[in-house]
């Protein structure tokens, strides 16, 4: 599927979050399209989980809006046709399907009983209810368990009731938080398989998580958040390409006199060579140009009679990448946010506050200060009246 070829689902417009004097955003804006996987990456604290809460309307920011395209607007030639998340949040709860970190679904209840009771709560028939619970039990592979309770599950059944019972009602959108935490290769593999068969179906899914390296093959496009901004936005493929241009070579030869070869090497390709060390009878050169540095490479191996026994060449990972755009300055493919003072930002939201409790001071005395007047005024007139207390 193309991207760029489908619609906005949500838009983020220019969202500003504060909590105390920190910016968790500033100025934010971007969009979500959709039927795609959108993978969301940052360190802990960069506010992942305050942005899920955020797009689902539970949390408001203190600028800026996050607008949504209504289920029946998402085929709409119309592109304008958006509604605000915070002013029409009915409308998204029927949308979208929320599975967080902690399990949602009672303990006590089986697999069958979960998916039951959260499908009555969004007024399904009920036969249509058990025949979509028994689709589902099939999907993440719990249909020989659906009489299980759900605490006697081992953890990655309990990872896969609680996606069950986020996709009760067929939703549109599919919004995961850490849905792969604490389980082994083989459990998080088969997460991202059901996740890819619901995202094939026409489902968007956006996916908070701490594995990197899955959400490279999983997602369509991932967001990174650094530092109150978006410090990337682009496919796996294009993020790699625009944060860096180093790739590494990994040589294994015989002898392996990789002090002398590389002494050799940095006197044709030092510009080129960013970096090298040798650990377990290997060597490792990082690189900005693998083409000239490897047919060096090959010169000196044949000269000093080195026989070659393994080479490989590998692009740096998405998770060195992430490591990179943590440790640098670098913001790729977002406008530019002017990043503001918090503590600024603040003292003058407290001087909006203090000079609207002046006016509405100065307004209680003045009242006050009639009401004096016209009491008096009233005693004197009571008193010229021989009226008043005796």
């Amino acid at each position: 599927m193309v991207i760029d070829k489908r619609k906005d689902l949500f838009r983020i417009e220019g969202v500003t979050k504060i909590y105390g004097r920190q910016f968790i955003f500033n100025n934010v804006s971007f969009t979500i399209k959709s039927s795609e996987i959108l993978g969301i990456i940052g360190k802990s604290g960069s506010g992942k989980t305050t942005f899920l809460n955020m797009l689902i309307g539970f949390v408001k920011p203190e600028v800026g809006d996050i607008l949504f395209r209504d289920k029946h607007l998402i085929n709409s030639i119309d592109d304008t046709a958006m509604v605000s998340v915070f002013k029409n949040n009915k409308i998204l709860k029927k949308m979208y399907g929320f599975a967080s970190q902690k399990p949602s679904f009672y303990p006590n209840l089986t697999a069958m009983e979960n998916l039951m009771y959260f499908g009555s709560l969004y007024d399904i028939p009920k036969k249509s209810l058990e025949l979509n619970a028994k689709s589902l039990l099939k999907l993440v592979d719990l249909d020989y368990s659906k009489n299980v309770i759900a605490k006697c599950m081992s953890g990655g059944m309990q990872k896969r009731l609680n996606i069950a019972c986020s996709l009760i009602h067929d939703p549109k959108i599919l919004i995961l938080d850490e849905p792969t935490s604490d389980l082994d290769p083989i459990l998080s593999g088969k997460i991202w398989e059901i996740l890819q068969e619901v995202n094939d179906k026409g489902t968007t899914i956006i996916i908070v998580s701490h594995n990197i390296s899955e959400l490279e093959d999983l997602c369509d496009r991932l967001i990174i958040f650094k530092d109150g901004n978006v410090a990337a936005n682009g496919s796996p493929s294009e993020i790699k390409a625009c944060h860096s241009l180093e790739e590494s070579i990994f040589l294994q030869s015989k002898p392996g006199n990789y002090k002398k070869i590389m002494t050799a090497l940095k006197k044709t390709s030092d510009k080129s060579i960013k970096d090298w060390n040798s650990k377990n009878k290997k060597l490792t050169i990082d690189t900005s140009n693998t083409s000239s540095v490897i047919r060096e490479l090959m010169k000196i191996l044949d000269i000093q009679n080195e026989q070659i026994l393994e080479i490989e060449i590998s692009k740096p990972s998405l998770d060195k990448i992430f490591v990179e755009i943590e440790n640098s300055k670098l913001v790729i493919n977002v406008d530019e946010n002017k990043i503001r003072n918090p503590k600024k930002f603040k003292n003058k939201h407290k001087a909006k506050v203090k000079k609207t409790k002046h006016r509405k001071s100065r307004r209680h005395k003045k009242s006050a200060s009639k009401s004096t007047s016209k009491s008096e005024t009233k005693n004197v007139d009571d008193k010229e009246n021989g009226a008043g207390p005796k």
